[in-house]
């Protein structure tokens, strides 16, 4: 008897007519062992005898049906006589015996361009240095490929307005194919939905696996994607500090989908705080709304939920407008990149419209309150984490040089020293200690300046004919990026915003707070809106909501 290991992948549903073909054959199946699913998780790991299952018999012989749709990844001992050849075994050894993971030949994708065709340039990501950079990269040069979960761009300055329904949530979306029409009219190009997993830069390509995988007939897959330059805009994920149960209490307004869950559950607090029963210190924490984090975007959010409280829930909720409030926890001081009066101003005006501002250092989130290091409790309905961010886990798992901090390191050029043909732009990226370069702040200027620059400098490797993989090392690059700051803005609720113009923390410049301020903010955003069609919603919304009010339907 030949004894095989081997390492199945494919639905539990489709088990049945794949094992039953080796049966029938004459072959002998032992037992199993159910290893960690790919995407669900097994709840059970250990060797489980196949007659334990309903679809066999005691001698191993299929006896019914199953209905698991689910993906699993299953380790399966075959044993089968060596003088039979079974077709339907033969295949499955076959395959299962080259991993996937190890093996990049056996996934399907996009191979190497050929020498007649044009070069292609991956991009991971969609953010603002992403598509900042697909939206100048001469497409009559090169094929673009872009690999994201998400089809759209976020304009994140306005997307703490859309938590209260000062905006629509398509408002601040702009699909990447509007962006790059490439993406969807040229043949060669492409938008793939997915994450990437892992890349290999001396064969030029890049893993990925299908995000959503059950929708698909076999749940999600992996392939691959040849590059001839590849260009790392993935950007960067929240920073928890490892504090007990923020990732499953709390809600990070990065997203439109962050955006649209805390909208529903402020609204669906506000609803049942006016259902009769409740006690008055449950009704309070039902509609205490909790910002952890001082920074622009917390304080931006802070201040449209101040306005959403002032204008629309004291005339639409009044039997509960004496219950809401909001608490900002900040461990040091609000917008501390702000010039300091500026940050006086919003202290005094939040306090005004009933922020409550609180210095301390969160130590554990619970599923209705919050530990504070001094011991403080503090209940909460809708919790909102807003303290920075930092590396993804696909960056930290990158064998690539790192800048202070663990972004991806980059030299004056924005290449990644040490391979060839991959550059880092966004978020996900930071200048190398041996620049002598500060590493730039995780801010969407940064980042659209980045990709502006980026694709002029490919652009001009294309045209010298160094667009093919490793053809771009005696190109000349010109000038290195350098990154001005032109200032800093924030809302701060009731028509008051905040302008910083200086070139950074320590300079003097011009500082305006203020009526004027909340005009130049939103004049300034309304042009930055990447698309004249969202520049029209975004307008329309405004009007819509100064004169009607905020739209308080939940769906």
């Amino acid at each position: 008897m030949l004894h095989t290991m081997v390492r199945l992948r494919f639905p539990v549903n489709n088990l049945r007519q794949s094992l039953k073909s080796i049966l029938d054959q004459g072959g002998f199946l032992g037992d199993y062992v159910c290893a960690k699913s790919v995407r669900h998780g097994c709840s059970y790991v250990g060797s489980v005898n196949l007659s334990s299952i309903p679809e066999f018999g005691q001698n191993g012989q299929l006896t019914g049906e199953t209905a698991a749709n689910h993906t699993e990844t299953l380790n399966r001992r075959i044993n089968t006589s060596s003088q039979h050849k079974f077709s339907s075994a033969e295949k499955v050894i076959d395959y299962m015996n080259k991993d996937t993971m190890s093996d990049s030949s056996n996934l399907p994708g996009l191979s190497p361009t050929k020498p007649d065709e044009k070069p292609r340039i991956v991009v991971l990501g969609t953010g603002w240095a992403a598509c900042r950079f697909l939206k100048s990269v001469n497409t009559k040069t090169y094929d673009v490929v872009c690999i994201s979960p998400r089809n759209h761009m976020v304009f994140t300055p306005l997307l703490a307005s859309t938590c209260v329904g000062t905006l629509e949530f398509r408002s601040v979306a702009e699909p990447v194919s509007r962006i790059q029409s490439a993406l969807a009219k040229a043949p060669k190009s492409h938008f793939f939905l997915a994450s990437c997993t892992g890349l290999d830069t001396g064969k030029h390509e890049v893993y990925c696996e299908t995000t959503n995988g059950q929708e698909l007939p076999h749940g999600p897959y992996k392939f691959k994607v040849a590059y001839d330059k590849l260009v790392i805009a993935s950007g960067s994920e929240p920073l928890t500090f490892n504090i007990s149960g923020v990732k499953k209490h709390a809600i990070f307004l990065r997203e439109v989908r962050d955006a649209q869950e805390i909208r529903r559950k402020l609204l669906l607090n506000l609803m049942l705080s006016e259902n009769p029963g409740l006690l008055d210190d449950e009704r309070r924490r039902l509609l205490h709304c909790v910002v952890i984090g001082g920074g622009p975007t917390g304080v931006e959010f802070s201040g449209e939920l101040s306005d959403f409280i002032m204008r629309d829930v004291h005339e639409k909720y009044a039997h509960v407008k004496d219950y809401i409030h909001v608490t900002v926890i900040e461990a040091k001081e609000i917008l501390s990149s702000f010039d300091v009066r500026l940050r006086r101003y919003a202290v005094r005006h939040l306090t005004k419209h009933g922020v409550r501002l609180v210095h301390g250092v969160v130590k554990e989130v619970q599923p209705k309150k919050i530990l504070l290091s001094d011991g403080t409790e503090v209940p909460y309905g809708l919790l909102v984490w807003s303290t920075g961010v930092g590396p993804s886990p696909f960056v930290k798992s990158l064998e690539l040089p790192k800048s202070p901090g663990g972004r991806i390191g980059v030299d004056e050029w924005l290449r990644v020293p040490s391979v060839e043909d991959v550059f880092a732009i966004g978020d996900c990226a930071g200048f190398l200690e041996q620049t002598g370069k500060p590493i730039l702040p995780a801010l969407a200027q940064v980042a659209e300046r980045e990709g502006k620059y980026l694709a002029k400098l490919l652009n001009q490797i294309g045209m010298n004919n160094g667009g093919k993989a490793l053809a771009a090392k005696d190109v000349p690059l010109g000038n290195p990026f350098v990154y001005k700051h032109i200032g800093s803005m924030a809302s701060v609720g009731r028509y008051k915003a905040l302008v910083d113009l200086r070139k950074n923390k320590d300079a003097k410049g011009i500082s305006l707070a203020g009526f004027t301020s909340w005009l130049i903010w939103r004049s300034a955003y309304l042009t930055r809106v990447v698309s004249w069609r969202n520049r029209f919603y975004v307008a329309v919304n405004w009007a819509t909501t100064f004169i009607f009010g905020r739209d308080n339907s939940r769906i």
